[in-house]
């Protein structure tokens, strides 16, 4: 029977975390390369700043129960809850990616402080109201139902908490924009392909799904310039024989999307794709 689309993105996952942690670490998300994406500097630092970025972006000063709904093998969770010494708890779909970061928390010695769960983002395991900062870094690409993630995200935050979200969007649709070209739409087929996505919406899509569900004080922006130049940097670092040769031990799943690390390359350059966030509270 075919897969169904939680199966492919924990195969996925499951198939491709350990390269990505030996090769480029333990940040599985883009970089921040200044505001006009022209800053040089270190792919690792350009993940860490981008997670200051958001922070500062989004008005976070402190937290003390956080949530990180894709929380890959613990990079965000595990920065997040020693930057704040706050409580830490991640999901995701893949069980691979849990015990990892599982692993990587006891290291850190934060053992005590963070958690990490095989849970489905749309239907969380958790009490409402249950944390102060809701955080999302590049997960609501995956989502089938956008609505019900964002619901769901909103369910499960404090009264006066923050959900910050970083996602992948397609260009802006409305009047007077035009609509999406058939060439734009086997562009976006061939992204939600090789990387296990559903679909993307705009940014002002998820604007108006926050609108919709009572959040409070939301804001959004555009910060695709900024983090363009991570695909660029990556592809360039690919090009590395002992990079090859992990590729090729990890199987046809993580050499497809490695070989296809181009669509989103041209994505960003033609403006198809965008790096979209959104914060807002609740009341």
């Amino acid at each position: 029977m075919p897969l169904t689309l939680q199966e492919q993105i924990q195969q996925f996952y499951d198939a491709s975390s350990g390269l990505w942690e030996q090769v480029w670490g333990e940040h599985m998300h883009h970089g921040y390369y200044g505001a006009t994406g022209t800053e040089r500097k270190e792919r690792r630092q350009a993940q860490i700043d981008l997670i200051e970025e958001l922070l500062a972006w989004g008005k976070v000063q402190q937290a003390q129960d956080i949530l990180d709904v894709g929380c890959g093998i613990g990079g965000s969770s595990l920065y997040l809850a020693e930057k704040f010494n706050a409580s830490a708890t991640g999901i995701t779909l893949s069980s691979v990616q849990a015990q990892r970061a599982t692993e990587r928390a006891a290291a850190a010695g934060l053992k005590d402080r963070t958690r990490f769960l095989v849970a489905d983002a749309l239907a969380m395991p958790f009490a409402d109201d249950s944390f102060d900062l809701v955080w999302s870094l590049e997960s609501g690409e995956h989502m089938p139902d956008k609505q019900q993630f964002l619901q769901e995200c909103y369910r499960v935050l404090k009264p006066g908490g923050i959900f910050l979200m970083a996602t992948w969007c397609n260009r802006p649709t409305d009047p007077p924009n035009p609509p999406l070209s058939s060439a734009e739409l086997k562009h976006l087929e061939e992204i939600y392909r090789v990387y296990c996505l559903p679909y993307v919406i705009s940014l002002p899509g998820y604007g108006a799904i926050a609108h919709k569900l009572g959040f409070r004080d939301i804001r959004t922006a555009d910060w695709s310039t900024a983090v363009a130049p991570f695909w660029d940097v990556v592809i360039d670092s690919a090009l590395n024989l002992g990079v090859i040769k992990a590729l090729l031990r990890s199987g046809w799943i993580t050499i497809q999307a490695a070989l296809s690390l181009g669509l989103m390359q041209r994505g960003y350059r033609n403006g198809l794709i965008r790096f979209g966030l959104l914060c807002a509270g609740k009341g």
